[in-house]
């Protein structure tokens, strides 16, 4: 059974930074595109960021990029997420996801399965 656990969510001031990594097993983790979402309170599950199974395509979601950077490593099968000059706003659950399949693009991220979360807190 396929599995993603999220580590690293904290809390933060403002223009600090946060490193998010998730662990995937159960299954083959070069076939998934790998990806994360956050959810603020009262608010829907949104799009952060995403990566193709071999790294060579990245996409960001206009409020984080040039802030966040998506990565992963196939040989540990993680994938993590650098979060650079944080904002309140930032505040959130921000979840891992897969996608199965060898796409040659990130997106569309349409998740297969989801990790459980991990909490971001950002102050001003």
């Amino acid at each position: 059974q396929e599995q993603l656990v999220e580590s690293g969510g904290g809390s933060v001031q403002a223009g600090g930074s946060l490193r998010l990594s998730c662990v995937y097993s159960g299954g083959s983790f070069r076939s998934n595109t790998m990806g994360w979402f956050r959810q603020a309170p009262g608010k829907e599950r949104q799009f952060v960021a995403a990566v193709n199974w071999i790294g060579t395509s990245t996409y960001y979601a206009d409020s984080v990029k040039g802030r966040f950077t998506i990565s992963r490593d196939n040989a540990e099968r993680t994938t993590a997420l650098q979060m650079n000059s944080l904002k309140p706003e930032d505040t959130a659950i921000y979840y891992c996801a897969a996608r199965r399949g060898l796409m040659a693009q990130a997106v569309p991220f349409n998740p297969d399965y989801w990790g459980q979360g991990t909490q971001v807190t950002v102050s001003s």
